[in-house]
């Protein structure tokens, strides 16, 4: 009966779950300076802003262990908890839903469903995520330096949380999770960019300011993921970030139109 996993079944889905791996990566990547009381709006509790208002933008595609093919883009604050600095995933979107079930029901990932496009030609890079015929984040840049292959480690933070049943605010108190990756890379090349961010009602990244275009970077390989939770925030606390992560359902009546 596929409703009710099997003790092998179970054992098997958890072993994709406790490492997932995202193989045979392309990401696309610019990081920028923003204004420090964007950042400070922005961090929900139990994130603190870094030294530096530190923004990332990324466009990629992904094979994997776990959700297929996918593709995909997101932007990234730096923060900090406690003694740990990581990017915060603002905001993330994927071409696949089991990609956004996914990332979203394991590490908290803020996903939702977008078109990506990542080309290459020569030395030039362009990349874009769209959305509601709006594109979001349109990245180009041109990579004169080549760092050749590494082996490096990263982190981010996810916010796991749930809109409670009855409409208001959230069920339980949300989870902080830590996710980690060891990555093992063919490529990476460094350059200059140019990044254009844009905006609907559900996705209000063009309220980013880009003070300083800092670097471009792009990166091939393979990315070994683990996560787990840290800490628990308020939920009352939380309520105008949940909501600033989801679509604005008010903006989506179709029946008094």
């Amino acid at each position: 009966m596929g409703f009710v996993k099997t003790t092998q079944e179970i054992a098997a889905i958890q072993r994709v779950l406790k490492a997932p791996r995202f193989v045979g990566a392309e990401m696309l990547m610019i990081d920028f300076l923003t204004k420090p009381e964007t950042v400070k709006e922005i961090l929900p509790p139990g994130l603190e802003p870094t030294a530096e208002p530190m923004v990332t933008a990324m466009v990629g595609r992904w094979r994997s262990n776990c959700v297929a093919d996918f593709t995909g883009g997101a932007i990234y604050v730096m923060a900090r908890h406690k003694e740990i600095e990581a990017p915060y995933v603002l905001a993330m979107f994927m071409d696949q839903d089991s990609a956004i079930i996914f990332g979203r029901d394991l590490f908290g990932e803020a996903k939702k469903q977008a078109h990506t496009t990542l080309q290459r030609r020569g030395d030039f890079m362009h990349g874009y995520v769209e959305r509601h015929g709006v594109r979001l984040i349109d990245i180009r840049a041109t990579f004169t330096k080549d760092l050749g292959p590494a082996t490096a480690s990263g982190k981010n933070f996810n916010i796991k949380a749930t809109p409670a049943a009855n409409g208001e605010g959230c069920e339980d108190d949300p989870v902080l999770t830590l996710a980690e990756f060891d990555n093992h890379l063919k490529v990476r090349r460094e350059g200059t960019g140019i990044l254009k961010l844009g905006s609907t009602v559900h996705d209000p990244l063009g309220d980013l300011a880009i003070v300083k275009v800092v670097r471009a970077n792009y990166i091939e390989g393979d990315l070994f993921t683990r996560c787990r939770a840290i800490a628990r925030l308020d939920r009352k606390a939380y309520v105008p970030y949940l909501y600033g992560r989801l679509d604005d359902w008010s903006q989506l009546d179709t029946e008094n139109v």
